[in-house]
């Protein structure tokens, strides 16, 4: 009887411990949508926009003055999908400053704007001649190392 009552006080203390809630990973900045709209082109600088949003998750290589702030949410689906996780919000905000310092342009990239990327599956060709003496020499060397030898104790 106590290995019954010690099974129910295990499956009683993992079912208390399980949480209704569902587990969400947040990376980059929070509610970039919110604050996409308190920054105006020609009006806000760089450091208003440190201000408001704070520092730039990338910038760019190419060019100092395109940054860029990330925000991604992933929660974990259900219990029965063992833990995989969806997408929930993906924003880009790019924001690309004059040689002053004001904001020229901004642009918010969402969830919708994701492209589904397909590979291709197709192989390319070889583009030469097996008939060339390059070819002959390498291929012979090949051979040689590839064939064994009789006396490999020694």
């Amino acid at each position: 009887m106590s290995f019954i009552n010690f099974i129910l006080i295990i499956l009683f203390i993992f079912t208390v411990n399980c949480s209704g809630n569902k587990v969400s990973n947040f990376h980059g900045s929070k509610s970039l949508d919110d604050k996409f709209n308190k920054i105006k082109p020609n009006y806000t600088n760089k450091n208003d926009i440190i201000k408001i949003i704070g520092p730039p998750s990338s910038i760019s290589d190419f060019d100092k003055n395109k940054w860029f702030y990330i925000e991604r949410l992933k929660t974990n689906q259900s219990l029965l999908k063992l833990g995989s996780q969806k997408i929930q919000k993906n924003n880009i905000l790019i924001v690309t400053f004059n040689k002053s310092g004001m904001l020229q342009s901004k642009k918010l990239l969402d969830l919708n704007n994701m492209n589904d990327i397909k590979f291709l599956e197709k192989t390319t060709q070889k583009d030469f001649q097996k008939n060339n003496i390059v070819y002959e020499i390498f291929s012979s060397m090949r051979e040689k190392i590839n064939a064994p030898s009789k006396n490999r104790s020694k």
